[in-house]
């Protein structure tokens, strides 16, 4: 028994010291291993992080020019000295700009989801109609001269051009005050 239990024990001994030795290998691998690794993943996220700083920096440059581009649209549009309308099938305003709003003697904000036609006098309203038809007929400009008013009082004698739109189908309107001019 006794050279079994020294044999035992010599096995244990021997399975000690296997696992000792396996286990500085594995420090002395690992460790290069995992400082290798450590300094890929680091590099390869100081990369990823200059790639976000230069897409973040794109996205500003692309924000700031959409920003100038919405400041000159609002500009031409808002502020030009012709109305601009856009109506629905049904003749009611979608939008307009500030010139427009003045020609019908309203604020802007009032006039929006208000029928275009009402503005239109009694005199002008066949032409209108008809113009206005045309318009939502087909894919070309048409144009035409009325007088705007309503309650009977005249506003103001107007030419206007108009064409429709591709997918949402509505009226883009352009209105020119044309009163003041001499025949």
């Amino acid at each position: 028994m006794n050279k079994k239990e020294l044999k035992f024990t010599d096995e244990q001994m021997l399975r000690r010291k296997a696992e000792e030795k396996l286990k500085e290998k594995q420090k002395k691998v690992d460790k290069p291993v995992l400082e290798t690794d450590m300094k890929k993943l680091m590099h390869e996220l100081q990369v990823h992080q200059i790639e976000l700083e230069m897409q973040n920096e794109e996205l500003r440059q692309a924000n700031e020019t959409a920003e100038t581009a919405l400041k000159k649209f609002t500009m031409l549009y808002d502020f030009a000295p012709m109305g601009y309308f856009t109506l629905d099938s049904d003749g009611s305003i979608c939008e307009l700009n500030f010139t427009g709003a003045e020609m019908l003697g309203e604020k802007r904000f009032s006039l929006v989801n208000a029928n275009f036609k009402l503005f239109v006098s009694e005199k002008s309203q066949s032409v209108f109609k008809k113009f206005f038809s045309k318009v939502l007929a087909g894919n070309v400009k048409e144009s035409c001269k009325v007088m705007l008013g309503y309650d009977n009082k005249p506003l103001c004698l107007v030419y206007m051009e108009g064409i429709l739109t591709g997918d949402d189908r509505k009226c883009l309107l352009s209105v020119v005050d044309i009163s003041g001019f001499k025949k």
